[in-house]
C-alpha cells in the first residue's frame, strides 16, 4: 500500500535507521517529559487518581470524572510508534482535536518491536499501534503494557469482543486476515481451497510468501497454519514439504506481489488488505481465502513505564480512535491499503472493496499461546525453509 505494502517488514532493529515524522516537536522535549513525569508522580503520591477517559473535542461523550482527573496532569508530548497506513492522518486529526502535541514514529512492526525491547526500562514511546496481537501478548507477559483500560467512545461488535484480552492490556482497533492467497486469474482458474493443497505437484515452484522473521503479519500465517494442523511439529512438517515443493520466500508483501505480477510465481500468500489493494490496481489479480485463514487485528498498546501524564494522553488517543471521527480517519487514511479492514466498532461500515467476513473461513488463535513462540518459530523457519 504505498504507501503501506512494506510496513510489514521487520529488518534488524536499528534506532538510527527509523523514519520519524513529528507532528509537533520541541527543543525542550526531554526536559518537558522529565518535568511532566515528576509532576505526575507528585500528583500520584498526593492521591490524585488517573481515570480512563478523555476530553476530546470530537468525543464529547467521554466521562466527566475521567476528564477532570486528566486535567490535573501536565501536558507532555505523546509519542506514537505505529505501522499503519493511516497512522499519520490519525495522529494529525488527534492533535487537531485535542491540542496535545503528538509525535509519530512510523516504521515496520518488527523494527518498532525491536526498538521497544532495546529501550527497555527507558521507553521513548507512549502508544504502539500495529497489526497482530501475538506481539502484544508477549509484551503483556513482560509487564510492559497498561492493563484494565477500554475506550468509552465506541462500542465493540461481537467480532471486536473476540479479540479483547482478558486483562484488557491492549486495545483492538480493526481486523484483517493473515494468509489470503492472491492469484492471477489469467493464469489460475482454480486456486487452492486448503493449505495442504499447496504441496501438490501442480503448485511446484509456484507459491510465494514473506519470511515471517522479516514480515511481522506473516508470523500469524505460520502460527495459524500450525494451529490448524495440530501444533508446531506438524506445522514444521508442512512447511518442510512446502519448501521441498519449491516455495519462494520473499521479504515483504510488495516484493511477493510483484513476483506474482511478473509471473515468477502463481500464488502469493499475503495479508488480505495488501491483496485487496493490489487487486484494485491490477484487476486481473484476485484474492482467495483457503480454509482456514487467521485473524490479524490491528492493536493499540499503552506503555506501562512512561509517566502517568503520557499514559493519560495515550488513553485519550485510543478514545479518539474509537470515536466516529477517529473511525472515519481509519477508513479514509489509506484507502487502497490498511483502510481495507473489517471494522469492529458499532456504527462503522467497511470499505466497499472489502468482502463480507461471513464469506471467509476465519479462525482465531490464542495470542498468549503463539506470541511467546514467535522467536523460536521464526528462527526455525529461517533455518529450515529459507536457508534449508
Amino acid at each position: 500500500m504505498e504507501n503501506r505494502y512494506d510496513n510489514d517488514a521487520t529488518p534488524a532493529a536499528s534506532a538510527a535507521g527509523h523514519r520519524t515524522r513529528a507532528v509537533e516537536g520541541s527543543s525542550h522535549q526531554s526536559r518537558r517529559r522529565l518535568a511532566g513525569w515528576k509532576r505526575a508522580r507528585a500528583a500520584a503520591l498526593t492521591g490524585v487518581a488517573l481515570a480512563s477517559g478523555t476530553a476530546l473535542a470530537a468525543c464529547s461523550s467521554s466521562s466527566t470524572s475521567a476528564t477532570a482527573a486528566a486535567a490535573h496532569l501536565p501536558q507532555v508530548p505523546l509519542v506514537v510508534y505505529a505501522a499503519e497506513g493511516y497512522d499519520q492522518a490519525e495522529v494529525t486529526a488527534f492533535q487537531k482535536a485535542t491540542g496535545i502535541p503528538t509525535k509519530l514514529v512510523d516504521h515496520s512492526t518488527g523494527t518498532l518491536l525491536a526498538k521497544i525491547q532495546a529501550e527497555g526500562n527507558h521507553p521513548q514511546w507512549g502508544v504502539l499501534w500495529t497489526d497482530g496481537d501475538a506481539a502484544y501478548a508477549a509484551l503483556d507477559k513482560q509487564g510492559m503494557l497498561v492493563r484494565g483500560f477500554e475506550p468509552n467512545t465506541g462500542t465493540l461488535t461481537s467480532l471486536g469482543e473476540k479479540v479483547v484480552p482478558k486483562d484488557k492490556s491492549y486495545i483492538p482497533t480493526g481486523l484483517t486476515v493473515a494468509g489470503a492467497i492472491v492469484y492471477n486469474s489469467q493464469t489460475v482458474t482454480n486456486p487452492p481451497t486448503s493449505w495442504t493443497q499447496l504441496t501438490e505437484p501442480q503448485w511446484k515452484g509456484a507459491v510465494g510468501m514473506n519470511n515471517p522473521a522479516i514480515s511481522g503479519p506473516t508470523y500469524n500465517v505460520v502460527a495459524g497454519i500450525m494451529h490448524q494442523l495440530g501444533g508446531v511439529s506438524k506445522g514444521e512438517s508442512f512447511f518442510t514439504n512446502l519448501a521441498a515443493n519449491g516455495l519462494h520466500v520473499f521479504t515483504t508483501n510488495k516484493v511477493t506481489l510483484t513476483a506474482l505480477l511478473q509471473g515468477q510465481i502463481k500464488l502469493a500468500i499475503v495479508q488480505n488488505s495488501a491483496g485487496i489493494g493490489f487487486e484494485y490496481k491490477y484487476p486481473q489479480l484476485k484474492v482467495a481465502y483457503p480454509k482456514s485463514v487467521t485473524d490479524l487485528p490491528s492493536v493499540i498498546g499503552i506503555d506501562a513505564k512512561v509517566s502517568k501524564a503520557e499514559q493519560a494522553e495515550a488513553k485519550k488517543f485510543a478514545d479518539f480512535v474509537y470515536s466516529p471521527a477517529g473511525q472515519k480517519v481509519m477508513l479514509s487514511g489509506d484507502p487502497h491499503g490498511d483502510s481495507l479492514f473489517f471494522p469492529i466498532i458499532k456504527g462503522t461500515s467497511q470499505h466497499k472493496l472489502v468482502p463480507q467476513l461471513s464469506t471467509i473461513p476465519i479462525q482465531f488463535i490464542d495470542p498468549y499461546t503463539w506470541g511467546p513462540r514467535e522467536g523460536t518459530v521464526n528462527q526455525w523457519f529461517t533455518s529450515h525453509v529459507v536457508n534449508g
